[in-house]
Formats: structure tokens, C-alpha cells, sequence
């Protein structure tokens, strides 16, 4: 079997695999750009595989005139550099012993060996520089099914990196096939081992999750997440039903993590948010508690965060939203309440907010239209 795209035929990519093939070496795109070629999903990162050792592959680019990186020595990562772009070029590695986060890891001198310590067949898929792929675990069986499918014994695979679990579920929501269901296997695997989720760091999970929630489609994955007692090792209090439905709604709309996030629910601690985020999804729930139109909720949180919060509360009651919300909700974000504190001279702290609000209520009422001299008359 053959792959093709100009990430493979460019001049930087050949470069790179040339100055270790004609040394003698193996040279191999490996993993994701390999899995995303044979299925028609755009390729962003190319990583290199290679039996040469990170001094040989450092030694080979000095002589080459190629700019090389130290990124990562001890797991066998020298980071090549050409036309601005950077080429992750790793030794053949195979695990010597796990520690449920990394593991310690030996070079290795075959396709074969390192294959066997990936974590999906999918992602143990190799190339050389002509295209030809090589696939030593069956993952070109997987990728056709769209099965989601782990090397060798599942548990094992786990214990030598809980977020495993998680890319699991994230594997499948974005190259998964829904009809199919997830791996029986591998569902049973994550299942048992989810308390080791909470040996992992805010930042893992929350970058795991963000990737998850921006799927086409994540509610068949969350909701095996739930039923495998996954979802809550990662937001408390969390429920998936709503998720079904709020994609649904979205139609048309890209898709957007922090929308999905907010009709799960439950505590957030796990994620590690940024502090816009952490304001943004206070403001979401509380809109979402009120009954706040479509105008509304975009005069008050701004055309964005008034979509998101419109169509969570409709997930959320399973109810769709009223006709042309699109459009109100906009024409709510472009509204600018006409009264100012300086048109209320007579009055001042307390009782001048008070004021404020009450005009702004009898505005918003209005649907926005009345002006300030009919407010103030």
C-alpha cells in the first residue's frame, strides 16, 4: 500500500529521511501523518523514526548542515530543523519498565519492537520516503473499520500511561466508527483502570479533554466515558445526556469544546482551565439558569457566549430554540443601551445603580427600542 500528499514529497521531508537512509539507517514517517494520509484527514505534524541513535542522528545533521535540537536525548528525540519547520526524529524505542505515567524505554533496532509499545494499531503505521507503508500490528485492518483498537493487551498498554484511557475515548470520537461501538476489549481495560486517571495532571486532562469535546461528534464516547466510570474521575457531577442533543442543535456551527463542557455539568478542577475560561463558564451557568431570551443573552454576554449559552439551555430541557435566534441573538450583541449615569445627575451610589438597572430592564423589555428620552421622560 502507498500514501501520497506534498507533507511527504516536500523537499524538507525527503531531506530529512535522505540524510538518514543514505547513511546506512532506517528512515520512517511514522504514526498520525501515516494514519491521516490513509484516511483522507489533512496532515499536520510529521514525526520520524529511525534505528540511528539521537548522537548519530545530531552527528549526521551537523555534517548535512541541518540545524539539529536536543528536544528530548533520554527518550531518543533530536528535533530536525529546515525552512523553519521542525521534524520530531526519534530512535526505534522499547519499554523496559512502567511506572503508570512514562516509561522507561531502551533503543531498539526494529519496526517491529517499536510498534509493539504504541498505544493504538492505528498510530503504530510507518512509511518510507517512496510511500510504501508498513504496518507490522494490522492497523490498515483497524483504520478500515474504524476501530479504535490498542497494541497487544489493553491493560498493559494502560498501566504504562493512564491517559491512555482518555485518548481512547478521544481516538474514537475523532477517527472512531459510531455504528461499530468502541472496542469491548478496550472499553473493559479503561473501565477497570480509571482510578489511575486521577494519578495524572490538569494540564493532561485538560488537554485531552479539550481535543475530545472539539470532535465532529464526542456524545457516543462521553457516553461510554460515563458507563465506564471514566467521566467521573474527570468532572465530578458530570452527565452525558445532554450532549446528544446539544450537537444536534449545533448544526452548522463548528464545533466548540467549552459549549460541550457546559452541558456536562460537574466540577472542573480536573481540567485546569484558563482563567477566561473558568470566567466564561461561570457566566454560561448562570445564563443558563435564567430565562433570558435569545436578544437578551447576546446583549448581555455577546454574540459568542450568547450562542453557547442559548443552545446549552435548549440541550439542557431538550427543548429546540425559538425561530431566528441566530439572528436575535446577534442584534442583542450590536444593542447599546442608550442611558448613562451622567443622564441622572440627582442621583448617586446606591440608588443611581438601582435606577440604571431599572431603565435598562424597561429597555430590554422593549426589545430594545426605546429611546433614551422615552426612558427618561
Amino acid at each position: 500500500m502507498q500514501i501520497s500528499g506534498a507533507w511527504l514529497d516536500a523537499p524538507a521531508t525527503q531531506r530529512v529521511l535522505g540524510l538518514l537512509s543514505r547513511a546506512g539507517h532506517q528512515a520512517l514517517v511514522v504514526g498520525g501523518c501515516v494514519r491521516n494520509a490513509l484516511m483522507g484527514v489533512p496532515v499536520t505534524d510529521v514525526d520520524i523514526a529511525t534505528d540511528a541513535l539521537p548522537d548519530t542522528v545530531m552527528e549526521l545533521a551537523q555534517t548535512c548542515g541541518v540545524r539539529a535540537v536536543p528536544t528530548g536525548l533520554a527518550h531518543g528525540t533530536v528535533t530536525l530543523v529546515i525552512d523553519g519547520q521542525g521534524y520530531e526524529v526519534t530512535t526505534f524505542r522499547r519499554d523496559v519498565q512502567t511506572h503508570g505515567r512514562h516509561a522507561t524505554v531502551a533503543f531498539a533496532t526494529t519496526v517491529e519492537a517499536d510498534a509493539a509499545r504504541r498505544d493504538f494499531t492505528m498510530n503504530a503505521l510507518y512509511s518510507r520516503a517512496d510511500g510504501t507503508v508498513i504496518d507490522p500490528l494490522g492497523g490498515i485492518a483497524d483504520l478500515r473499520t474504524r476501530r479504535v483498537r490498542f497494541v497487544g493487551d489493553a491493560t498493559t498498554r494502560i498501566h504504562e500511561d493512564y491517559l491512555r484511557i482518555l485518548r481512547f475515548f478521544r481516538f474514537h470520537a475523532q477517527y472512531g466508527d459510531p455504528e461499530s461501538g468502541l472496542d469491548a476489549e478496550a472499553l473493559a481495560a479503561c473501565a477497570a483502570g480509571a482510578e489511575g486517571i486521577d494519578r495524572l495532571s490538569a494540564e493532561r486532562i485538560g488537554a485531552e479533554m479539550r481535543n475530545l469535546l472539539a470532535a465532529p461528534d464526542p456524545a457516543p464516547a462521553v457516553a461510554a466515558m460515563a458507563q465506564a466510570g471514566v467521566l467521573a474521575r474527570v468532572l465530578p457531577g458530570a452527565e452525558a445526556k445532554a450532549l446528544t442533543v446539544l450537537v444536534h442543535l449545533e448544526a452548522g456551527l463548528a464545533p466548540d469544546w467549552l459549549r460541550r463542557l457546559v452541558v456536562l455539568g460537574g466540577a472542573t478542577s480536573r481540567l485546569r482551565l484558563t482563567r477566561a475560561e473558568d470566567r466564561a463558564l461561570v457566566k454560561l451557568r448562570d445564563a443558563i439558569a435564567t430565562s433570558q431570551g435569545a436578544a437578551e443573552l447576546g446583549y448581555r454576554l455577546g454574540a459568542e457566549l450568547g450562542r453557547t449559552a442559548l443552545l446549552a439551555r435548549a440541550a439542557l430541557l431538550e427543548t429546540p430554540p425559538a425561530p431566528h435566534w441566530h439572528s436575535d441573538v446577534q442584534r442583542g450583541a450590536q444593542a447599546r443601551f442608550p442611558v448613562r449615569a451622567s443622564d441622572l445627575p440627582h442621583l448617586e451610589g446606591a440608588e443611581l445603580g438601582a435606577e440604571l438597572r431599572r431603565l435598562e430592564a424597561r429597555w430590554i423589555a422593549s426589545d430594545f427600542s426605546l429611546s433614551k428620552r422615552a426612558l427618561l421622560g
